[in-house]
């Protein structure tokens, strides 16, 4: 009856309808079925009870959220399942649903961060494929996310060969460049997407151990790529398997002919991991 009285302080009208419904689902759920009074097994309860607590904490938010977007509420929406999250941090009903309202209300900025924390968690679940269009969506829904370690991820987990290993200090050919770095230290993907995000055009050069590639940029879209012999998108696959060595970014004002034909970088990348993940078994 506290629990009742308590709930039924806000100000929906159909809140005691809809905890008294509660309420008799749980006592069925307790009830013996050729008894009229409930039947509790204390026993199996005090190993079920810490995980039950939960569950069950999951539920609830999930049907307060749902209560809220029913009366119009998708702040308090958010804010309950956020709330929730705070203890059940790797539940993917509670950070789905939460995706969902914040997409749908135009809070793109916390759609997208959860689109990368259900991305992290489907890679460490081995499902790619999800965490594939996750990472998409996080993309579509702020262009300024960084979603660099997802696919650095998702290529690890993918291609465990293709591990970075440790080197020395990076030595670097030419003088004047406008990006270099380490790739033991510094992905390919991060250099995609910072040179994505200034709109430059290019040529991204890889120097790993006896192997060498590069990438065509225009506006920051990648147009072309080649590396031992291939070309394109092939040449491309080719080079994402570069973990080692180090990478310089040189200018251009000319733009280079388009051979690769993509929705976006981040479309590419994911596709030619899948690639290479189904070429690798």
């Amino acid at each position: 009856m506290v629990a009742l009285q308590v709930a039924c302080q806000s100000d929906f009208p159909n809140c005691y309808a809809y905890l008294e419904a509660k309420m008799v689902h749980s006592a069925h759920d307790l009830v013996s079925p050729g008894r009229k009074w409930p039947v509790v097994n204390f026993r199996q309860m005090a190993v079920t009870d810490s995980q039950a607590e939960h569950v069950s904490e999951i539920e609830a938010a999930l049907l307060d959220a749902e209560l809220f977007m029913k009366y119009q509420a998708p702040d308090r929406a958010i804010k309950r399942l956020k709330t929730a999250l705070e203890m059940n941090g790797r539940s993917i009903k509670l950070r789905e649903r939460l995706r969902e309202i914040c997409a749908a209300h135009k809070q793109l900025e916390e759609a997208a961060r959860q689109c990368l924390s259900l991305a992290s968690i489907y890679i460490e679940r081995d499902d790619f494929d999800t965490a594939h269009e996750r990472l998409l969506e996080a993309k579509q829904h702020d262009d300024r996310i960084n979603i660099a370690k997802g696919l650095e991820a998702i290529r690890r987990a993918r291609r465990p060969d293709l591990k970075p290993t440790p080197a020395p200090e990076a030595h670097f050919e030419r003088k004047h460049f406008t990006l270099a770095g380490d790739l033991t230290a510094v992905s390919v993907f991060d250099a995609i997407q910072v040179i994505e995000n200034a709109r430059l055009n290019g040529v991204l050069t890889l120097s790993g151990s006896g192997h060498e590639g590069q990438v065509k940029f225009n506006d920051g879209r990648i147009v072309d790529a080649s590396c031992g012999g291939e070309f394109a998108d092939l040449g491309f696959q080719r080079v994402v398997e570069i973990t080692d060595g180090t990478f310089e970014f040189q200018k251009s004002a000319e733009q280079f002919p388009t051979r690769i034909q993509a929705l976006s970088n981040t479309n590419l990348i994911l596709d030619t991991l899948r690639l290479l993940d189904e070429r690798k078994q």
